[in-house]
C-alpha cells in the first residue's frame, strides 16, 4: 500500500524538496501550504518537473483550517503515515538584544513553530494511528540545543535569536513528551536539524543546499520499525538537547 505524506509549509524551500524527495521514494505526499492558491501554485509546479503530489489548504495557526485539512485527507484516504510539521518562522529582530525582543514576537513565533505543530499533530493523530507505520518529523534546528548555546566554544553560542531559537526547544520537549505515549505503538516522533539552508530563513550564503537540507526530514519520515522514537538529529548523527 502507497504511504500517505502530509508536508506543512510545503510550498517552497525544505518543505518543497521534502515532497520531491518523498514522492521519488514512491509516498502519495500532500503538498499544505497556508492558503490553497499557494498549495495548488506548488503541486503545478512540481507537476512540472514530474512530481504527482496533491494540495492542501492548512494555516496551523488556524483550528478551522486544521479541522478541514483533516477531514479533507479523512475523506480521500482514510488515514496517514507520515506528518511532517515542517512550516515555521523566525519573527526575532535583529537589531534588538535577546531581552529586547517584544512579547508580539514571542507570542507569534510560538503559535507557529510550536502551538501550530501540536494542534496539527492532535488533528492528525488519530490518522497516523491507522497506519501500519506512522511517522511524525518535527522540523527542529540545531539552535534548539541549550547544551550548545552553553557552549562558548560551540558553533552557535552567538547565534542568539531567542524567541525562534527557544521555540524550537520547546518544539523539541514536545517530540519527547509525545514519543514516550506513543512508545508502544507502531508511530515513530522525532525531531529533525535540516541543517543551514539556503532557504529565504537560511540566506542565499548558507553552506548547504536544498536538497541535503531535505534528506533529514525524508529519513526520519521513512525510518524502519527498528528505528528512533523520541529523538534529535541531523544526517543520521544525534544531537545535544
Amino acid at each position: 500500500m502507497t504511504k500517505i505524506a502530509v508536508i506543512t509549509g510545503a510550498n517552497k524551500g525544505i518543505g518543497y524538496e521534502t515532497a520531491k524527495q518523498l514522492t521519488q521514494a514512491g509516498v502519495q505526499v500532500i503538498v499544505a501550504a497556508r492558503s490553497q492558491d499557494k498549495a495548488d501554485a506548488a503541486v503545478a509546479k512540481l507537476a512540472a518537473e514530474g512530481f504527482k503530489t496533491e494540495a492542501l489548504a492548512l494555516d496551523v495557526t488556524d483550528a478551522a483550517s486544521i479541522a478541514s485539512a483533516v477531514a479533507t485527507v479523512q475523506k480521500k484516504h482514510g488515514h496517514l503515515d507520515i506528518l511532517i510539521n515542517n512550516a515555521g518562522v523566525m519573527n526575532d529582530d535583529g537589531a534588538k538584544k535577546v531581552s529586547e525582543q517584544s512579547l508580539d514576537i514571542w507570542r507569534s513565533t510560538f503559535d507557529t513553530n510550536v502551538f501550530g505543530v501540536i494542534a496539527v499533530t492532535q488533528a492528525f493523530l488519530p490518522l497516523l494511528h491507522k497506519s501500519a507505520a506512522g511517522r511524525i518529523v518535527n522540523l527542529s534546528s540545531i539552535l534548539a540545543s541549550n547544551t550548545l548555546h552553553s557552549d562558548p566554544a560551540s558553533p552557535i553560542y552567538n547565534f542568539k535569536v531567542p524567541a525562534y531559537n527557544v521555540s524550537k526547544t520547546a518544539l523539541n520537549g514536545w517530540t519527547v513528551q509525545l514519543a514516550y505515549e506513543l512508545r508502544d505503538t507502531n508511530i515513530k516522533v522525532n525531531s529533525a536539524h535540516p541543517g543551514h539552508v539556503q532557504t529565504d530563513m537560511g540566506g542565499p550564503e548558507a553552506p548547504m543546499a536544498i536538497p541535503d537540507g531535505a534528506k533529514t526530514s525524508v529519513e526520519l519520515a521513512l525510518l524502519p520499525a527498528d528505528g528512533p522514537n523520541g529523538g534529535y538529529f541531523h544526517m543520521g548523527q544525534a544531537l545535544p538537547w
